[in-house]
């Protein structure tokens, strides 16, 4: 490989790195700041709570498409129209007069979803199978960090420059990575040769509004009001015919027989279930964190303090994406994301039984990020090196898509936990959050359990590695790829 060919390579890593950056810390960004949004634009919580559903709902559709997309017509191309959609919709936001217009802001950002599958697809073209592994772990790294920083960051943006920067510093931060992505990355080499599948697409959207906007609006309107029940329905309907429309048109948006690889099934399932404690346990921490002593628990945290009792769990999510890609080499994906689920759940049952003090959190949510972050590199690779080269937008796509959905359930789910009732103080009772926390643990024991069906390949690379020493020289010798 030439130098320049090499020096390429290593600059268009770090354009995935900015933009995978960028999109992850505007997941978590304005997750401690609702009550100011709510003060700025003098709204209700209920309708403040959309400027994370609207953003949910509308990542949730687009990621698998805009992933299908990028197989077809070009993944830089994709990429470099998915960072302007996040430009363009930062800027919205940073300008928005209204909380209506910060809504249909966040909808438009919500097309940075397609920036990790994205990603994770020109990492293959630009790698090839033999670091492929440890290139999509390191990114994967990297959006957990930025996930991570978005929480930590918001305050001290708010107090020194002032909330529209919340917004301002991700559309600079967009703009240039778009414009170098543009220059700097390869057109991709691996395309798909099918049509835009519309009606899949139609009823895969319909499926999600209807189950999300049901989670989020069934407190207010009640479990089992007609509306609600209309929705879940609806959504019921909506998947079924998705499914079944996938196993019949001529061009699916998802694979099913794709879908059926045990490395990709199995793999979507630790993210449902990563994606239920990681979203909704990052929301909640700052909340209880910022609860006054007054209630009987909480320590009266400022937004910037509640990010600074955050910062380990943060930086252990960055500094094990780092490391999960030796250990996966040494132990096997299976193992490492079944310890990593096994650490998240006792980290979420630690949460529930000790936060009387800020240590105790902080140890706990430490150990959290350290679960976390071995599940979040590990299970990226584990579907990438499960699909052929032209269904790696797809299926990453779907596998982030699924972990996005996991996020709103687990927050709709946490959110009925904790608002169910208020006590005396005006703030939910203790026993909400040790409730909440439980269920976040349980809900990552059951991905513990799931992660026993990944695939271990490290049996199958030594007989791959006997059987190429006995053909050497041979024309018979086989490909080091894992299917």
């Amino acid at each position: 490989m030439t130098d320049t060919r090499r020096g390429r390579r290593r600059m268009s890593f770090l354009v995935l790195i900015l933009s995978a950056m960028a999109f992850s810390s505007l997941q978590s960004l304005l997750v401690p700041v609702l009550a100011h949004i709510e003060h700025t634009f003098h709204t209700d919580q209920r309708t403040v709570v959309w400027v994370l559903t609207a953003y949910l709902l509308s990542a949730s559709i687009l990621t698998p498409v805009l992933g299908r997309v990028g197989d077809m017509v070009g993944k830089r191309r994709m990429l470099v129209v998915t960072l302007a959609a996040l430009t363009l919709g930062s800027a919205l936001a940073a300008l928005a007069p209204s909380v209506g217009w910060l809504i249909a802001a966040r909808v438009v950002q919500g097309a940075g979803g397609g920036v990790m599958p994205l990603s994770f697809g020109i990492i293959r073209d630009l790698y090839g199978e033999a670091r492929v592994s440890r290139a999509v772990s390191v990114l994967a790294a990297i959006g957990a960090l930025g996930y991570g920083a978005g929480i930590i960051a918001a305050g001290p943006v708010v107090d020194v420059l002032g909330y529209p920067w919340l917004f301002w510093l991700p559309t600079i931060t967009t703009a240039i990575a778009a414009i170098a992505a543009l220059v700097v990355i390869p057109d991709s080499p691996v395309r798909g040769s099918r049509g835009l599948p519309l009606l899949p697409a139609l009823l895969l959207s319909v499926g999600l509004v209807a189950l999300l906007v049901a989670l989020s609006e069934g407190n207010v309107r009640g479990w089992v009001s007609p509306g609600i029940l209309g929705l879940v329905a609806l959504s019921v309907l909506a998947g079924a015919g998705w499914v079944w429309t996938e196993t019949r048109v001529p061009v699916p948006m998802i694979d099913m027989a794709m879908m059926r690889r045990r490395g990709v099934w199995s793999s979507n399932c630790v993210s449902a279930l990563l994606g239920f404690g990681m979203f909704a346990g990052f929301a909640f921490l700052p909340q209880l964190m910022q609860t006054p002593p007054e209630a009987g628990y909480g320590f009266g945290s400022t937004i910037s303090e509640s990010g600074r009792l955050m910062l380990p769990s943060a930086l252990a999510m960055f500094v094990v994406g780092f490391a999960t890609s030796p250990l996966v080499r040494r132990f096997g994906s299976r193992a490492v994301t079944v310890s990593g689920s096994a650490l998240g759940s006792l980290s979420f049952l630690g949460l529930a039984g000790f936060h009387a003090t800020p240590w105790q959190t902080c140890v706990a949510a430490t150990f959290l990020g350290v679960g976390l972050g071995l599940v979040f590199a590990t299970v990226a690779g584990v579907v990438v090196g499960a699909v052929p080269p032209e269904q790696t937008g797809a299926a990453s796509g779907m596998n982030a898509n699924i972990r996005t959905i996991g996020g709103s359930l687990g927050a709709a789910v946490m959110g009925a936990i904790v608002t169910t009732r208020v006590s005396a103080t005006g703030h939910p009772p203790e026993s909400a959050y040790t409730l909440g926390f439980a269920t976040l643990g349980v809900a990552l024991a059951l991905g513990s359990v799931t992660a026993l069906f990944i695939p271990d390949p490290r049996g199958r690379l030594i007989e791959s590695s006997a059987r190429d020493t006995a053909l050497a020289g041979s024309d018979m010798a086989p490909s080091r790829r894992i299917p």
